[in-house]
């Protein structure tokens, strides 16, 4: 994934999804988990930030290994 995603890409990639889909991070390969996100959006410097809300769990094995991560 670039470093450099912007509003717009990640629009393209959820617009076919389900609406109700739950949303989660997968936070640091080397010791995965999951973690849900923040509900607000803020705006600030030209940029936007989703906050982390807490650690739901371990990371799925077939996600890590979807993400190269395994």
């Amino acid at each position: 994934m670039p470093h450099y995603l912007t509003v717009g890409h990640l629009l393209r990639q959820l617009q076919d999804l389900d609406p109700n889909l739950p949303i989660r991070l997968a936070i640091n390969p080397d010791f995965p988990f999951t973690h849900y996100l923040g509900a607000e959006v803020v705006v600030r410097g030209g940029k936007a930030f989703i906050a982390d809300d807490g650690q739901e769990g371990y990371l799925p094995v077939k996600v890590s290994n979807a993400l190269a991560w395994a």
